[in-house]
């Protein structure tokens, strides 16, 4: 232990919160240049370089779900998102505490593998937190952020013995992130119960729609259900729409979209879900390549959307409350309900959205 004297203790103090000042600049500079090269907004070699490349071939190979078209888009929305002045606004909460002298700690993170890096949020809030990461990557997404967590280290080398990627168990850390299903969950909750953790669980996003919505709303909400395949936490899945709405309207402005059922996958679940509902006498609209059925649910599969008709915003606003554990994101026109994202910008969230509303740097930092 180092002994300081009295007569010493604030400028000991001052070069101890300079010191951790520095490693937060030199983390903050870090992800910035990482931003610039995932965005292709770098002088040096951005994404085109060879071992991403290879990486992005290998992803859409391992995953059919992952087409090159949506794992470039996360990685420009990643870099995008990287940048300085939004870095700088999403710490300044916790700087004081970011600066401040505390012990390392492991966490575990189990990532899921629904879209393209969807766990990248998690690697950042840990390194940024000034912690170590161990992170179990999904099967289905175990390709990408290794890539980029190589390009985090090429960049800056100390970031090296803070990544851990691992493909099997967990072991040795002192806090749990984990995000799975509702039945996973249960799962991570019996397991990993005992230590301090985030446990999230299935959501969806959702949209409201009043019938006054221009064609360019309706066509950008179509980017927020046709992006990922619909397979995203932030996904809309669900539309609330007033008595009497008529759906020709948003079925004329989403049809640049039809393109997804030249994907494999997509187009059998739309086949799949399509004979069921006809087998079953189920109503429901259908375009070719979407299918919108009333249904109290949030969770829709890929190329089904569900609806539900309400009465008054008002209602509709207490009902959302009530149901926010199911609700990731709602997107609608801010003016009319509080909150809600702008059509076409629910798979944009910021640094500071956090997934569930669990502000996932203040745990970090209370470890």
């Amino acid at each position: 232990m180092i002994y300081i004297p009295k007569e010493n203790i604030n400028f000991a103090a001052n070069v101890i919160w300079n010191e951790y000042m520095v490693k937060l600049e030199k983390r903050v500079r870090a992800f910035v240049k990482l931003g610039l090269l995932l965005s292709g907004n770098s002088n040096e070699s951005g994404i085109g370089n060879g071992y991403f490349e290879q990486a992005i071939n290998e992803a859409r190979i391992r995953n059919p779900w992952f087409i090159e078209e949506n794992i470039r888009y996360s990685l420009s929305a990643l870099g995008e998102s990287l940048n300085e002045e939004d870095i700088l606004k999403w710490i300044e909460p916790y700087k004081a505490d970011l600066t401040k002298v505390k012990p390392e700690k492991t966490v575990g993170t189990v990532m899921a593998g629904n879209i393209p890096i969807v766990g990248f949020h998690d690697f950042l809030c840990v390194l940024m937190a000034g912690h170590k990461i161990q992170a179990k990557l999904s099967s289905d997404d175990n390709v990408l952020m290794p890539a980029i967590a190589r390009l985090l280290v090429d960049i800056e080398p100390d970031f090296e013995n803070n990544i851990e990627l691992v493909a099997g168990r967990l072991q040795g850390f002192d806090a749990i992130i984990a995000t799975g299903s509702g039945n996973t969950s249960r799962y991570f909750e019996y397991y990993f119960g005992k230590y301090p953790h985030i446990i999230r669980k299935n959501r969806n996003g959702v949209a409201v729609l009043t019938g006054n919505e221009t064609k360019g709303d309706l066509k950008n909400l179509g980017r927020d259900i046709f992006m990922y395949f619909g397979l995203g936490c932030r996904s809309i899945s669900k539309v609330f729409v007033p008595e009497g709405y008529l759906f020709d309207g948003f079925f004329e402005a989403i049809s640049d979209f039809e393109e997804v059922k030249n994907h494999n996958k997509y187009f059998n679940n739309y086949e799949y879900y399509r004979s069921i509902y006809l087998i079953n006498s189920v109503d429901h609209f259908d375009n070719g390549f979407l299918m919108v059925k009333n249904d109290p649910g949030y969770s829709s599969p890929p190329s089904v959307l569900f609806s539900e008709v309400y009465g008054n915003l008002d209602e509709l606003q207490n009902k959302l409350i009530l149901d926010k554990e199911q609700i990731q994101c709602i997107v609608g026109n801010e003016t009319v309900l509080k909150g809600a994202v702008p059509f076409g910008n629910g798979q944009n969230p910021g640094l500071w959205d956090y997934a569930d509303g669990v502000d996932t740097m203040a745990f970090l930092i209370g470890l």
